[in-house]
């Protein structure tokens, strides 16, 4: 092995299991004889802010900043001090002794949160529904803590990113840059000093931080500023999905004062390149889509042609290294699918690379994580499946797919009932028509447990706007095909597409209900549409019936757009009523209520009939008999 790689997962990503991008390029790297260590910074960093001995430290710099909100938690803070430690092992462990423990009257404080706790959610029978109950209990007990943190001690702290408010559409360095310049939060301090010590047990010559989203790039820079200053001969680089949309554009020297490598899109060779150029094997030159700063001028270096490293030729992700045992279960709200996302371990990895789709005109399909498209063998996915549960002893899987291919689906579903190989697992997908009640029972044989997809606004007009290749009948009949075969179905529900109507956004609404109705669905959740500089609509908004208005670009980030619809409605006004209705169909209630009701201002009635869904899922039963 030869030089050493120290890989970040900044603050906050994924709180009950590991992000994959560090675990996929310890893989690759380590087959090229490159010695890898990585950090879950964001777990590590949780499970040090939790403990007894921080919180009182956390409400002793509540006092100094004399910061009163939520008074209730303060005045009971010898039992949330006392009780942090208990609760965060169990969320960990999940014991049913533990569990009972919690539940007990007057073992938890009775804070803003607990003591509105929904007392008609109907739990499971026996051991699991006193678990799951006890995690919902305990999840509520945590947000607490945290929602009095972020009141009063620093009001970037969140559960799942940081400081994600000035790094949302960040334009300009100039945000990030003042605040960088502050004094550190005690929440900052305990970051930096988990950091320092992985790094002085590491003696990395590079430092890789991967910035998934808005919420983790503040983390990452305050991580990268004191890494120079505290470690001069050290190296920075940073990567990830919002360096591969935001940072395409850049041109602010700024944020090379904490950082020496920015590279786009896949990984595998720009830092193949950066690791031989740090060991004097090639020139500057010679580096692969990554920004440096030469003359105080930003400069993209890229030689062509790129190194190709194909998706079937990559090595298994290796999560070794990772503290699977400090991963929490969160139970926050009883949506099936959420649930899903914030509870129980799951192993991510993708089937293919890229989307075989690539034609919706919302998506970034000029970028290579979506354009470029390649497979590889379900033989090779089950080696790789099997190589992952030995490394962590998790049979769980998340195929974090754009939308995974239905052939690659059966081939791989055939391969592990074939190999006796016992997972469970769920994935994205496109609701194809391949997608039959044949196919969909031999996935659930295999393990497939649940699957989410895209059912957009649910106009057919709107759906060949978008180019989505579906349309309500076929994603009723695909969902059917799912839900009879007992897989879980979430909906990726949007609202606010250009040019989309009052009456459109109702009668969607109540395609909704009924899909829920008739059990075709079981859960799905409401996004309010946005402009990207990537995507066809951004590249070409007059074509889609709307203008650009903003932001204007300062040198530094560039991806979501602001825009005005003089066709459409007037979108945000609806997201109250939108999301007050899936409540109560997510909770298998409301069925019977005027679709209007949901909503305090006049909306116009559906002009659905009220048996849209019944009738495409007759067509089935008709083709059926035939």
């Amino acid at each position: 092995m030869q030089s050493k790689i120290l890989f970040i997962t900044p603050p906050f990503t994924q709180l009950n299991t590991a992000y994959p991008a560090t675990a996929y390029l310890k893989g690759f790297l380590e087959e090229h004889n490159i010695d890898v260590q990585h950090c879950d910074l964001s777990i590590e960093l949780f499970t040090a802010i939790f403990t007894g001995e921080f919180l009182r430290a956390m409400f002793q710099e509540a006092d100094l900043l004399k910061n009163n909100q939520y008074p209730e938690v303060r005045k009971m803070k010898a039992l949330y001090i006392s009780r942090v430690d208990v609760v965060i092992a169990f969320l960990q462990k999940q014991d049913i002794k533990t569990a009972h423990k919690i539940l007990e009257p007057n073992f938890l404080p009775l804070g803003h949160r607990l003591s509105k706790v929904n007392t008609e959610i109907t739990w499971e029978e026996g051991e699991l529904g006193i678990i799951d109950k006890a995690k919902h209990f305990g999840t509520l007990f945590i947000e607490e803590i945290g929602d009095f943190i972020q009141a009063n001690v620093d009001e970037f702290f969140a559960f799942t990113k940081y400081a994600e408010q000035i790094a949302t559409s960040a334009s300009s360095f100039n945000q990030l840059d003042e605040f960088l310049s502050f004094q550190p939060t005690l929440i900052e301090e305990k970051m930096l000093d988990i950091l320092i010590d992985k790094i002085e047990i590491e003696q990395p010559i590079l430092v890789c931080f991967t910035i998934p989203f808005p919420g983790n790039l503040f983390a990452a820079l305050r991580c990268a500023q004191f890494t120079k200053q505290l470690f001069p001969d050290i190296h920075v680089a940073f990567g990830g999905g919002y360096c591969n949309t935001e940072l395409r554009s850049l041109e602010d020297p700024r944020i090379f004062e904490f950082v020496d490598f920015i590279s786009l899109d896949d990984g595998e060779a720009p830092l193949l390149k950066i690791v031989h150029f740090l060991e004097g094997k090639v020139e500057i030159d010679e580096l692969e889509r990554t920004y440096v700063l030469e003359n105080n001028q930003v400069v993209y270096k890229n030689k062509l042609p790129n190194t190709i490293f194909h998706h079937k030729n990559l090595p298994a992700p290796n999560y070794s290294g990772l503290p699977f045992d400090k991963y929490v279960s969160f139970l926050d709200v009883v949506n099936p699918m959420h649930r899903m996302w914030t509870d129980a371990r799951w192993n991510k990895m993708t089937i293919s690379h890229g989307c075989y789709w690539k034609q919706c005109t919302f998506c970034d399909v000029s970028l290579d994580y979506i354009g470029i498209y390649q497979n590889t063998t379900a033989s090779d996915l089950v080696d790789k499946i099997e190589k992952i549960v030995k490394d962590t002893g998790i049979t769980g899987f998340h195929f974090v797919d754009e939308a995974a291919p239905p052939k690659m689906l059966r081939a791989l579903s055939n391969a592990l009932i074939e190999r006796h190989v016992s997972i469970t697992w769920w994935t994205n997908i496109r609701f194809e028509k391949t997608f039959s009640y044949e196919l969909c029972e031999l996935m659930a044989k295999s393990g497939c447990i649940a699957v989410t997809g895209g059912l957009e606004v649910a106009s057919d007009r709107l759906l060949a706007k978008m180019k989505k290749g579906v349309d309500i009948a076929q994603v009723t009949r695909v969902a059917h095909n799912f839900s009879e075969n007992n897989i879980m179905v979430h909906a990726y529900l949007m609202y606010g597409f250009p040019t989309q109507t009052e009456q459109e956004t109702i009668d969607s609404l109540d395609v909704v209900k009924q899909l829920f109705e008739r059990n075709c669905i079981q859960s799905a959740y409401w996004h309010q549409f946005t402009t990207t500089i990537h995507s066809p609509i951004g590249q070409n908004p007059q074509d889609f019936g709307i203008y650009i208005t903003g932001p204007v670009f300062e040198g530094f980030a560039q991806n979501d757009l602001y825009h005005e619809d003089p066709q459409g409605a007037d979108h945000p006004k609806y997201t109250k009523g939108l999301n007050l209705a899936l409540h109560n169909y997510l909770n298998r209630t409301g069925f019977k209520e005027d679709i209007r009701s949901w909503f305090d201002f006049p909306v116009p009635n559906t002009t659905q009939p009220a048996g849209l869904i019944d009738s495409f899922l007759a067509e089935v039963e008709t083709k059926k008999a035939v």
